[in-house]
């Protein structure tokens, strides 16, 4: 991992805890073109492992991890990644396995962080 990918990963750890309580354990970050991929391991807290448990809880930690991280990153724009790669942060998708506690997260950027990022 390159020190940006290394650097990306530990901005999206710090934005996750700052406004959630906690940051994935485990994060590995690739650049591909305008995308910021991060794979995210270890996203749960005990509590949301608890109500995991249930059919229920799945299916609303799934909608939390997911439509709720995406409005958040909305709401609060993540202005240290921006700098870090200097581009403009345009969309996020998410997705999460909860049975697997790993989820990924695919920031879109205005620029081609690959080629500008690749000689830096």
């Amino acid at each position: 991992m390159s020190k940006y990918e290394a650097e990306f990963s530990n901005l999206v750890r710090a934005f996750r805890k700052r406004h959630m309580g906690k940051g994935p354990s485990q994060i590995k970050t690739t650049f591909c073109k305008n995308w910021a991929i991060c794979e995210m391991e270890g996203n749960l807290s005990p509590v949301e492992k608890f109500i995991a448990g249930a059919n229920e809880g799945k299916q609303m930690l799934r909608a939390a991890r997911t439509e709720m991280v995406k409005d958040l990153y909305q709401k609060h724009r993540p202005v240290e990644m921006e700098e870090l790669v200097g581009a403009n942060f345009v969309d996020l998708y998410v997705d999460i396995n909860i049975e697997k506690d790993a989820g990924m997260s695919i920031f879109i950027f205005d620029e081609n962080l690959e080629d500008k990022l690749r000689d830096n």
